[in-house]
């Protein structure tokens, strides 16, 4: 098949490399500019501490900041087994994050643990409830928590509505199945409508892990456009493990902004600093899988998440976060919500601190 213009200008581009385009030369700017540090209480609650680029304990949200970092994700879980993650412990997170003078921006997974493509297990709260219960159960909820966000005077930036829901999310009824998106349209809309009713100038975000096919991204986001489902921003999780090349990456970035007029944000990724394991629990992404031939150092991380944000940035995009930079090897706090003092951390490796604590001192977030 003869290659779309974009894609032949694409591969031109990337070829020189476009992922080491310099800011200056760059069409685009991010102002978004992110870590999800959902975990970060936890670890300060069991002494965690954290070393910045000279080797001296500092905040840790001090020493994100002065790498760039201008906007800070939290998860919320209904009622998570871990007590952590939950309206409590994210109110708290807030305060912080808000007394920083950054951005927040909270991450609804409409569950009591991890929700993403393969699993979006509704709270045991809401197992039993039919489609016209959880569509009141979404909107109360999510009220709830933004306006005791807003309460506080932490009222949130940006929520998302739903976490890499690519198939839908309180499955089963909130599932799209054979194509029909009435029933996720049906929850979303209240997701957004409670969003707003809360504070009409925060962005809701429709969150994706789609970076790796612009097909099944055409599918999903037409499919909830096609049901008057209203957003904000496009939102994508991009691992170069899982998802594909930046040249593919780029052609999604620039298609999905195009198609739906929408800001585009790369809400997730991460790129591992080392091959080894610092417990017992597998990390998730082995050091062994690399991308681009980029070693798997702290050179190598920067280098990938440099040429993640330049990729995006000519592509169109807003902007990128890391996800879980913070999330370092403490004993304590593991990977199962549902056994946190008995797992380990499946992301030590792909932290932005190494096992002591101490920051990547290339890693930067770029405008």
């Amino acid at each position: 098949m003869k290659p779309s213009w974009r894609a032949v200008v694409t591969a031109i581009v990337l070829a020189v490399p476009l992922a080491v385009a310099t800011p200056a030369h760059a069409a685009n700017t991010l102002t978004m500019l992110g870590a999800d540090v959902s975990s970060l209480q936890r670890s300060l609650d069991l002494g965690a501490r954290y070393y910045n680029k000279s080797g001296t304990a500092a905040d840790p949200y001090d020493i994100l900041k002065s790498a760039g970092a201008n906007y800070m994700r939290l998860r919320i879980w209904n009622n998570p087994a871990s007590g952590y993650n939950n309206k409590a412990k994210v109110l708290q997170q807030a305060r912080a994050i808000k007394a920083k003078g950054l951005k927040l921006l909270v991450d609804f997974h409409y569950s009591d643990t991890w929700a993403d493509p393969g699993k979006q297990y509704p709270p045991a709260a809401w197992a039993s409830h039919s489609l016209t219960q959880l569509q009141t159960d979404v909107y109360n909820y999510t009220y709830d928590v933004c306006t005791a966000l807003k309460a506080q005077g932490t009222t949130p930036d940006s929520v998302q509505i739903g976490n890499e829901i690519n198939v839908g999310m309180l499955w089963p009824n909130g599932k799209v199945s054979n194509n029909n998106f009435a029933p996720l349209a049906a929850l979303l809309k209240q997701g957004y409508n409670a969003t707003k009713a809360c504070n009409g100038s925060t962005q809701v975000w429709i969150h994706t892990a789609d970076a790796d096919s612009d097909p099944n991204a055409r599918w999903f986001y037409d499919g909830i456009r096609s049901q008057g489902v209203t957003w904000d921003v496009t939102a994508l999780s991009y691992y170069c493990m899982w998802h594909g090349t930046l040249a593919n990456l780029y052609n999604v970035i620039a298609d999905v902004k195009s198609r739906y007029g929408k800001p585009v944000v790369i809400a997730e990724t991460a790129y591992q600093f080392t091959t080894a394991n610092a417990d017992s629990t597998p990390n998730s992404i082995p050091g062994t899988v690399l991308c681009d031939n980029i070693p798997a150092t702290w050179a190598g991380q920067a280098q990938q998440f440099t040429w993640v944000q330049n990729t995006a940035r000519n592509a169109g995009a807003i902007g990128v976060f890391y996800w879980e930079p913070t999330w370092y090897a403490i004993r304590g706090n593991g990977w199962d919500p549902a056994n946190i003092n008995g797992t380990g951390d499946g992301w030590d490796n792909m932290a932005a601190f190494d096992w002591t604590g101490h920051i990547n001192p290339n890693i930067v977030w770029t405008p």
